[in-house]
C-alpha cells in the first residue's frame, strides 16, 4: 500500500509565533509530500517492499535493492523524520518533561539543562541540511546526535524520540539564517508527552 501524508493534528497557524503558518504549510504540503512521492515511486519497481512498514525499510537499508536504496534512504527517511517531527511538537506544549521522562533525561545527561545544551549544540553545529536528535539506544539510555540530509537514526540501530529539522526550509521565512533562534524557539512547542510515547 502506497505511503500517504499523515494528517496534522493542528492547523498551520497553531505554532505561531514560533513557527509561522506559511512555513508550516509549505513544509508539510510540499516538502514532506515530495519525500513520500519519491519513496512511493522508488518502491513501485519492487512492490513487495510495500508490505514492509517504514521502520523495517529504514532499519534494514542494506537489504534494499541497490538501485533504489538511495531513494528509500532519502524519501523514506524524509517521511519518517517529518512524521516524527509533526507528532512531537504542538500548540499545547507540556512545559517540560513528565517526572518519569525527566528522570530518564537526568540519568543520561545529569539534568535537563545539560541535555538541552547538548541537543542544541548538536543541532546548531550540524553542517548544512540535517537534523538534531534525542534517541534511545539499545540499553535504554538517551543520547543526542545530529544527522545529515534525511538520514534517520533508525538506520544506526537507535530509536529516535525527538528530532528538530534544521534544513533551511524548516525556518528560513521567519528566521532567515538565524538557526540558533529557531532552535531556541523549538523548546516552546515540544510536546513532551508525545515524546515519551516514543520510548521503547
Amino acid at each position: 500500500m502506497a505511503y500517504e501524508l499523515p494528517k496534522l493534528q493542528y492547523s498551520f497557524d497553531a505554532l505561531e509565533p514560533y513557527i509561522d503558518a506559511k512555513t508550516m504549510e509549505i513544509h508539510y504540503t510540499k516538502h514532506h509530500q515530495t519525500y513520500i512521492t519519491n519513496l512511493n515511486k522508488a518502491l513501485e519497481s519492487y512492490p513487495e517492499l510495500f508490505e514492509k512498514n517504514l521502520e523495517e525499510l529504514l532499519e534494514n537499508l542494506d537489504q534494499i535493492p541497490e538501485s533504489i536504496r538511495a531513494a528509500v534512504r532519502n524519501g523514506g527517511g524524509g517521511h519518517f523524520n517529518h512524521s516524527l517531527f509533526w507528532e512531537t511538537i504542538g500548540p499545547k506544549s507540556s512545559n517540560g518533561p513528565t517526572d518519569s521522562m525527566n528522570k530518564l533525561i537526568s540519568d543520561s545527561f545529569g539534568n535537563f539543562e545539560n541535555f538541552k545544551a547538548d541537543f542544541t549544540e548538536k543541532a546548531t553545529k550540524q553542517f548544512g541540511s540535517g537534523w538534531g536528535w534525542l534517541c534511545q539506544d539499545n540499553s535504554g539510555k538517551l543520547v543526542t546526535l545530529s544527522s545529515p540530509n534525511q538520514d534517520t537514526p533508525l538506520s544506526s540501530g537507535l530509536n529516535p524520540i525527538l528530532g528538530i529539522d534544521v534544513w533551511e526550509h524548516a525556518y528560513y521565512l521567519n528566521y532567515q539564517n538565524r538557526r540558533p533562534d529557531y532552535i531556541s524557539a523549538f523548546w516552546e512547542i515540544v510536546d513532551w508527552r508525545s515524546v515519551e510515547t516514543k520510548l521503547k
